[in-house]
């Protein structure tokens, strides 16, 4: 089977295991989605796929070559853009393109239609630097220069940390359509609200995979009541919710605090009178469905 195969790949960094026993298997053409905080194993995960670094142990392959012994041809056809920026500062945006294509034994010319729609909107700063390019500018050449060579599968390590709202919207627009094309992606991402734009998902946390399915499904695992709770006081409404006796779990998210309920038989008007013993007053309790961020968290409280 083509696309992604991880099968218990661990790795350590001395006492720290970065990936614990981690399986997945992406299918050709998916666009699949490793979502979860700084230091779940994402970026460690994805190194052992693009082989810049070794597994301690377990097996994985990319496009049916093993990740080990054929690392040469896995270089050739898969396009990696890490989280960091890396290209070169000083070379303009259009001598980068021109660099990758070259390394690739390929020109900007010959897979110029993979990557128009992205370029037209950079193009015209094409003689400018990348140092001096911005964030969202910066995020569409690294995309260019990752696809410049046709590649048949697509690594990249949050590519929308840091970037303005509007940018994220467009780059996810753009991965939709490099889909269409047939190009397997695997991206990594802190936002749960990406989650969304994914064919599947794995939640990942201090390196292991939670859960592994559709977004939808995801949020339809989540089976206990799940309340919005506000009042006046938020930050010690959050104190106070965690000691009511029918509270399974409750964190802050925005504007207010999301409250897991340990059964049905705790409602919101018991609820509501705790606080108001409390002190409390503007008490506002709804119901609401599970986001895929609820899920991580009722997940993580079980790591």
């Amino acid at each position: 089977m083509l696309g992604v195969q991880i099968a218990h790949i661990t790795k350590t960094y001395r006492d720290i295991q970065a990936l614990h026993d981690v399986s997945l298997s992406i299918g050709e053409g998916e666009l699949f989605g490793l979502i979860g905080p700084d230091g779940a194993g994402k970026t460690t995960l994805f190194r052992i796929l693009t082989t810049l670094i070794l597994p301690d142990g377990g097996s994985a392959s990319v496009c049916g070559l093993d990740v080990v012994k054929d690392w040469k041809e896995i270089r050739k056809r898969v396009g990696y853009m890490p989280g960091r920026f890396s290209l070169y500062q000083y070379l303009s945006v259009e001598e980068n393109l021109t660099f990758f294509a070259t390394v690739f034994h390929t020109t900007v010319k010959e897979n110029y239609d993979l990557i128009r729609d992205i370029y037209v909107q950079i193009e015209t700063f094409k003689k400018r630097r990348a140092g001096k390019l911005s964030g969202g500018m910066k995020q569409k050449l690294a995309l260019c220069c990752a696809l410049i060579h046709r590649p048949d599968v697509l690594f990249l390590d949050e590519p929308t940390t840091g970037v303005d709202p509007v940018s994220r919207v467009e780059f996810w627009n753009i991965l939709d359509r490099l889909k269409k094309q047939g190009i397997t992606i695997l991206v990594s991402t802190p936002y749960m609200d990406e989650a969304s734009r994914c064919d599947r998902i794995s939640l990942m946390r201090s390196g292991k995979c939670l859960s592994i399915d559709t977004p939808d499904n995801i949020r339809k695992s989540f089976k206990k009541p799940l309340l919005a709770v506000q009042a006046d006081n938020m930050y010690t409404l959050l104190r106070d919710v965690r000691k009511w006796t029918g509270t399974y779990s409750c964190y802050a998210f925005g504007d207010s605090h999301h409250l897991t309920l340990k059964d049905d038989t705790s409602n919101t008007g018991m609820l509501k009178s705790y606080l108001e013993g409390k002190g409390y007053h503007k008490i506002l309790i709804k119901a609401i469905e599970p986001s895929v961020e609820d899920c991580f968290m009722e997940l993580g409280d079980n790591v």
